[in-house]
């Protein structure tokens, strides 16, 4: 007996993009990239610090691309045995280590090589909550520089960044919208462009303002006016 074969879409793993021509330069970012282009650092360490998703690792993938340095990710660090013997150095998500004298050894290792170290962490290094007083005073010497919240510009180029990466269609009119009704913040663009990818993909509609008000609903601030679904 004939039969149709069933096609399901099946969701991957979208994996984001960290080329220099993808970052998008704004106020919020200014002075970390004008530390990044200098080399002439405070003792030879640098570390940028801000929320999740205002672009401290897509700017360390750019830094040791350009300077053809060894990127470590604080949550998987185990070991030293991938730091360099001379060059430059970055460490994504520093203040994930787990090990603190493994993070101090690790500091320690940096100097006595004279490696250009490049930190990243979510607050500047000397909020980090540490328990040895050597691995304090080490991070409380680092020169932090902060990622500030982004702009409306910021925002909307980065929103039409993601959405071009996942090769979705979607109008102005509703890139407007989620930019009215979205946090501020480029995390919050990241998961709303991956929840309605994987909507789209599944329920085979296209990406409308009604559909991105039903999958995004939790998205919305809890005093937000209702916005009108009707329009297309």
């Amino acid at each position: 007996m004939p039969y149709e074969r069933l096609q399901l879409p099946l969701p991957f793993v979208h994996q984001p993009r960290f080329d220099a021509r993808d970052f998008v330069p704004a106020g919020s970012n200014r002075e970390a990239l004008a530390w990044l282009k200098a080399s002439d650092w405070p003792d030879r360490r640098l570390a940028l610090f801000g929320p999740e998703g205002c672009g401290k690792s897509h700017l360390l993938h750019i830094w040791t691309e350009r300077t053809g340095g060894t990127l470590l990710a604080g949550q998987t660090l185990v070991d030293l045995e991938a730091v360099p013997a001379s060059g430059a150095l970055a460490l994504d998500d520093a203040d994930t280590v787990r090990d603190e004298a493994l993070l101090l050894h690790l500091l320690n290792t940096a100097r006595d090589r004279g490696l250009l170290l490049l930190l990243s962490g979510r607050a500047a290094p000397s909020r980090w909550p540490v328990g040895l007083p050597d691995l304090s005073s080490r991070l409380r010497a680092i020169t932090p520089v902060e990622i500030g919240p982004p702009g409306d510009d910021l925002l909307a180029a980065l929103l039409m960044r993601l959405i071009a990466d996942r090769q979705l269609a979607v109008s102005q009119i509703v890139q407007d919208w989620l930019l009215l009704r979205l946090p501020r913040s480029p995390a919050a663009l990241r998961e709303a462009v991956a929840r309605l990818d994987r909507e789209s993909l599944v329920s085979g509609h296209a990406i409308t303002r009604a559909l991105a008000g039903r999958v995004l609903k939790d998205f919305a601030p809890a005093d937000a006016d209702e916005v009108s679904m009707s329009g297309e």
